[in-house]
C-alpha cells in the first residue's frame, strides 16, 4: 500500500488547487488528515482556500503560485517536490481546453494547451516520482479524460493531450509499481466546475444526466487508487461510454464527430 494510513505526516501537492476536481481534492484530503501543497495561478483565490482548509479541518497548507504553462512556474514546483518536505500524493489537475477549432486556432494558443496539459504534468510527475521510488512510498494522479479515448470532439486538440495523459500515466505506473509507487490516470466525463466556463464553452445544450460532481469523483478516485488501478474512469454511465469507444468500430466513431461537426458548425452560426 504506497499510501499508509498510519503515517504521521500524509502530504499531497495538488495543482489547479482552487477549482472544481482540484478544489475537490483539496477540500476531500484535508478532511482525511493530509497536509496539503496547493498550487494555481491566483495568489488570493489560494490564499482564500488555504483559510479556509485551517479554519474548518486544523490542516497546515502551503501555496504555490505558479502559471504551469511556463517553465518558470514548473520549475518552483518541480523545486518543492525534489527538495523540501515529504510528498506523497501529486495530484497534476491543471489543465485547459480551448474554445476553437484547430483550424481557427493560432500556434501560440495551441503550445499552450500543450504546456499545461502535458508538458507540465510530464515534468511533474518526473520530479515527484524520483524521491517516491527511492522512499519505495507514494502515488500520482493525473487529471485525463474521457474524452481521451477517442477523437469524438472535431477539431479540438484537447482529445489528444489528455489521450497522452492516460497513455504517459499508464506507462510510467507500470516502471513505478515495482517500487511500491502508484500512477494512475483519472478520467472523468463532463464534471461540474469551472471548465467549460472558463473556456467560454457553451455547455447549456448537454443533458443534465450526462453530469458528474467533482466530489464524487474524487471519492472515486481514490478508491480505484486503493485498489491499484492504473486508469479510473468516474460512473458506470461513463465506463460503459469508454467501452464503446475502445471497441466500436472506427468508421462508427467518424460518423459521430461529423454528425458533431455538424452541430457544431451551425451552433457557431
Amino acid at each position: 500500500m504506497p499510501l499508509d494510513p498510519t503515517t504521521a505526516e500524509r502530504r499531497a501537492l495538488i495543482t489547479g488547487a482552487t477549482a472544481g476536481i482540484g478544489a475537490a481534492f483539496s477540500r476531500r484530503l484535508a478532511a482525511d488528515g493530509w497536509q496539503l501543497v496547493l498550487v494555481a495561478r491566483d495568489a488570493a483565490r489560494l490564499t482564500e482556500m488555504a483559510g479556509e482548509l485551517g479554519a474548518t479541518y486544523g490542516r497546515d497548507v502551503e501555496t504555490i503560485p505558479a502559471d504551469l504553462s511556463t517553465d518558470d512556474g514548473c520549475a518552483v514546483v518541480e523545486q518543492r517536490l525534489t527538495d523540501g518536505s515529504p510528498v506523497h500524493l501529486l495530484v497534476n489537475n491543471a489543465g485547459i481546453s480551448l474554445n476553437t477549432t484547430f483550424l481557427r486556432s493560432t500556434a501560440e494558443d495551441e503550445a499552450r494547451l500543450l504546456r499545461l496539459n502535458v508538458h507540465a504534468v510530464m515534468r511533474l510527475t518526473l520530479a515527484a516520482l524520483r524521491p517516491m521510488t527511492e522512499r519505495r512510498n507514494g502515488a500520482v494522479i493525473n487529471v485525463s479524460s474521457v474524452a481521451g479515448f477517442g477523437a469524438t470532439m472535431p477539431g479540438s486538440t484537447y482529445p489528444a493531450s489528455k489521450a497522452w495523459v492516460t497513455n504517459f500515466s499508464e506507462s510510467v505506473g507500470l516502471s513505478a509499481r515495482p517500487f511500491g509507487v502508484r500512477v494512475m490516470a483519472l478520467c472523468p466525463g463532463y464534471t461540474r466546475t469551472e471548465f467549460h466556463q472558463r473556456a467560454g464553452i457553451n455547455m447549456s445544450k448537454t443533458p443534465e444526466w450526462l453530469w458528474l460532481r467533482a466530489e464524487n469523483v474524487v471519492d472515486e478516485a481514490l478508491r480505484d487508487l486503493g485498489k491499484g488501478k492504473m486508469v479510473s474512469v468516474p460512473a458506470w454511465k461513463y465506463k460503459v461510454v469508454v467501452a464503446g469507444m475502445r471497441h466500436a468500430p472506427r468508421r462508427l466513431l467518424q460518423a459521430v464527430a461529423r454528425d458533431a461537426r455538424g452541430r457544431i458548425g451551425r451552433d457557431e452560426h
